[in-house]
């Protein structure tokens, strides 16, 4: 019974590796074949998820949703350090 439920954990902790570090055209491709199986509903969301497209700027809710209004000109301050005696 021990050996199952680490070999379970093992085969869990592969399998998410593997997503993880696998290519972003791969994975969507992947989780796009997947999602239209019998899923859990938080598996099936997630994997909808994933089958989309990321927006182009590699934020998630896409660059215009956190465009800021731009600020003033900052003027450039140097420090210099003290030089020792």
């Amino acid at each position: 019974m021990q050996n199952t439920l680490v070999g379970l954990i093992v085969i869990a902790c592969a399998v998410y590796a593997v997503w993880t570090l696998m290519p972003s055209a791969l994975r969507r491709a992947l989780a796009g074949r997947l999602q239209h199986g019998p899923w859990p509903q938080p598996l099936a969301r997630a994997l909808r998820r994933a089958a989309q497209r990321a927006p182009g700027c590699g934020c998630a809710a896409g660059c215009s949703a956190q465009a800021m209004p731009p600020s003033a000109p900052q003027p450039i301050r140097i420090h210099t350090r003290p030089k020792k005696g």
